[in-house]
Formats: structure tokens, C-alpha cells, sequence
């Protein structure tokens, strides 16, 4: 024991000191890039403008105009005094977030460089970025619930795709939008139950049995839509939920317009983040259901059945999987399309690993995905030469760096895809 501590600590100083040079590094290239490709770049009298107000449902508050070569200059020398302090001493446990706060200036950065004689409203922006990052989160969070039981599901955009394609079919015959929710949330269940099945009982190749389901889906649903859908258009009108205020709340300045004026989903995610959070970390529940992703054995032993337990996780996630769909066809387009969740469901399974299979920390990647999303078509209407195809590339970019290590290594519960023999 004695021998694995100390070799421990001697691992931690080795690789310390390297982190702490390669953060410092970082941080000094980022605060060069500011300076090289946006200061230096940029005419001293130019200025960009802030727009901080979204409509007239919040209380008015004035633009914030900047100017540009000055700011820049300024979030580069404050990105280098970081760097050289990680380089000198480091910042220990806070490394973490000192990177967060370094790349916060390289994008504001980027965008008062983007705005430069020009206006960005930035309430707009980050509005659009929340409901963007809607569906990716949900699928997220539809894939923490069947992960930490043990069970990979790659099959989520299946899931979405179908619960988008029935809630709308559901919601127009019945000309009810809740009614077409609930068949969309009822739909995923179903698949998910599919994967229970072929993973569970039958001890299916997860990723095998995962793929199959999302075949099925896009296949069905492509010829729903092609044979019935595009054919009789009344069929394929079920309305979106509005968006509704927060009294009170949505009043209050640069905020309100953008968390508390929104949708159905958009809240009913906000409920669903702290309800998991709570349940999987805090409740007897959550022990349980990461027991069986952890050490389904030991599990076992203590009583806990861990097929059900599965089935529950899986099922549980393809709930949320579905709801995630019905958001396409319910909460945004109001029809359903083929093929329309575009890959959201497999960017989802890259946001849960981005945020270590945590509730917040996946919510904090969707919201890059969302960013980077939004960003690309505020960047068109402000005729910024740089192809949309780069900016859609980031979140995947700093996600291969995220788990290469440099943010901390994600951890996948000990047990995900290994199928439970019972002795």
C-alpha cells in the first residue's frame, strides 16, 4: 500500500509540473492569437456595439459600445499575465477554471473583432445558443441515465428521430400538442426498450444493437414521412408550443429575455438538470442505478437487481430521448422532416463525455455546440469572411482536446457495455 502511494505521489509530480507548462503555454498562445489575428488586425478608431436588449419585454438597458483595438489589446495582455503566473506557479486546482475564464476572452475576442463598426446583439445571441442547445443537452442527459446503468446508447438519435416523427403525426391527428409530447416521450421509451432487450436479455453487442435501432428509425420514419406525411399535409401540422414569461422574471435586464422567455422545453430542461443531478448524486436511487454501472456484482451481492435496474436506466433515458425529439417538431419547426435531428443525437453523446457524465457539466457542453451553431449564422449576416464550416468544427476540436486530457481525463463508469452474468 505504502509503495502505491508513494509511486502515486511520485506520478502526480511528474506530470504536474508538465500540466502546469502546457496550461501556461496555452494561455500565452491565446493571448498572442488575439493580438496577432484581431488587434494587430483592426484600425485604432474603430468601435463595436454591444446590443443588450431583446424586444421590449425586458427593462431597456444601453448598448455597450467598445472600443475594438483597445479591448483587444487589453484581453491580450490579461490572457499572457495569466499564462506567465500558470508558467511561474501555477494555479493548482484552479486551472480548470482560469482555462474557462482564458478561452471566455478569446471568443469575446473573437466576436468584438467580428462586430468591429458593426452592432451584435448579444441577448439575441446567447437566446438563440439556449434553444439551440436544447435537444443536445436532452440527448445528453437521455444518455447519462442509460450510461451510469451500464449500458451504452448510441442509439439516441434513433430515439429522437422517432419521438419527433410521432409527436408531430400524434399531435396533428389529435390536435393536441400534449398529447403528441406524450407519444413522443411513449416512442422512445419503446426503442429504448428495443435496446434494453437485444443488450440485456440477450447480451447483444451494445454498440451493434444501438445502431440497428437508429437504422430502423431513419428508415421509418423516411417512409412515413415520404408515403403519408408530405402527402396529406394534415397529417403534418401539429403547431409548437409558444414561448410564455416568467412574471417578473422576465423583466429583469439582459437575463429575463433570455431565461425566462421561453418555451416549454426550455424550462421543463431547467427541471430536468436538477431533478438528475439531485436524483443520481444525493437520492438511494441514484446509488443504486451507478452501482450497476460501476460494479454490477457487488451490486448483486447487496440485494440490488441489476437487469431491472438497467432496464429502468434505459428506459428512463429513452424517455428523456424522446422528449428531445418531440422539441423538433413541438417546440421548434412545427412539422416533421426527414432526417431532421441532423446528428443531434450523436453530438449529445459527445457533450455527456465532454461533461464527464454529469448533468451540468453536458448542459455546459450543449451550450457550447449551441454557441458554436448560433454563432455560425450570426457570422453570415454580418458577412465575416471566415466559412461557417470552421466555426461548426470547434466543439468538436476543443472535445478531442477535452479528452485527450488537457481539461481532466473523462471517466466512463467502470462497467458501460459489459453485459451482467449472473453467478
Amino acid at each position: 500500500m505504502t509503495a502505491n502511494t508513494n509511486s502515486y505521489h511520485r506520478h502526480l509530480e511528474i506530470e504536474s509540473p508538465t500540466r502546469q507548462r502546457v496550461m501556461g503555454v496555452i494561455f500565452l498562445l491565446v493571448a498572442f492569437s488575439i493580438y496577432f489575428f484581431f488587434a494587430r488586425t483592426t484600425a485604432a478608431e474603430t468601435f463595436t456595439t454591444f446590443g443588450l436588449n431583446r424586444g421590449a419585454t425586458a427593462i431597456q438597458v444601453p448598448d455597450w459600445e467598445l472600443p475594438t483595438q483597445s479591448t483587444l489589446t487589453i484581453l491580450a495582455v490579461l490572457s499572457a499575465v495569466l499564462g506567465g503566473v500558470q508558467l511561474a506557479r501555477g494555479f493548482k486546482r484552479y486551472t480548470n477554471w482560469v482555462l474557462a475564464v482564458v478561452v471566455a476572452f478569446f471568443v469575446f475576442g473573437f466576436l468584438t473583432w467580428a462586430a468591429a463598426d458593426k452592432s451584435l446583439n448579444l441577448v439575441g445571441l446567447f437566446a438563440t445558443t439556449l434553444g439551440k442547445a436544447v435537444p443536445i443537452t436532452l440527448g445528453a442527459l437521455a444518455g447519462i441515465l442509460c450510461e451510469r446503468s451500464g449500458i451504452v446508447n448510441i442509439a439516441i438519435e434513433g430515439m429522437m428521430l422517432s419521438g419527433a416523427m410521432v409527436g408531430a403525426l400524434v399531435g396533428s391527428v389529435t390536435k393536441n400538442l400534449w398529447l403528441g409530447l406524450l407519444a413522443a416521450i411513449a416512442v422512445g421509451a419503446l426503442m429504448a426498450w428495443i435496446l434494453g432487450v437485444l443488450s440485456i436479455k440477450y447480451k447483444t453487442n451494445q454498440v451493434i444493437s444501438g445502431t440497428v435501432i437508429n437504422i430502423l428509425a431513419t428508415g421509418l420514419t423516411s417512409y412515413i414521412s415520404a408515403k403519408f406525411l408530405q402527402t396529406y399535409q394534415e397529417l403534418n401540422n401539429p403547431g409548437i408550443f409558444k414561448p410564455f414569461q416568467i412574471p417578473l422574471l422576465s423583466k429583469i435586464p439582459v437575463l429575463g429575455p433570455i431565461l425566462f422567455d421561453n418555451n416549454l422545453f426550455v424550462y421543463l430542461l431547467f427541471v430536468l438538470l436538477v431533478v438528475l443531478q439531485v436524483a443520481l448524486f444525493s437520492t438511494r436511487w441514484g446509488l443504486r442505478l451507478r452501482s450497476v454501472g460501476e460494479h454490477p456484482k457487488a451490486a448483486d451481492t447487496l440485494g440490488i437487481n441489476v437487469n431491472r435496474t438497467r432496464y429502468m436506466g434505459v428506459i428512463l433515458g429513452g424517455m428523456v430521448a424522446g422528449f428531445a425529439g418531440g422539441y423538433f417538431t413541438l417546440g421548434s419547426v412545427g412539422r416533421f422532416d426527414e432526417v431532421m435531428t441532423a446528428g443531434r443525437g450523436f453530438i449529445g453523446l459527445a457533450a455527456m463525455i465532454f461533461g464527464n457524465y454529469m448533468p451540468f457539466g453536458s448542459f455546459g457542453a450543449g451550450l457550447l455546440f449551441g454557441f458554436a451553431d448560433s454563432l455560425a449564422s450570426r457570422l453570415a449576416i454580418l458577412q465575416v469572411q471566415i466559412p461557417s464550416q470552421f466555426l461548426l468544427m470547434a466543439p468538436y476540436v476543443v472535445t478531442m482536446i477535452v479528452l485527450a486530457g488537457v481539461v481532466g481525463r473523462s471517466q466512463a463508469p467502470a462497467a458501460e457495455g459489459v453485459p451482467y452474468e449472473k453467478e
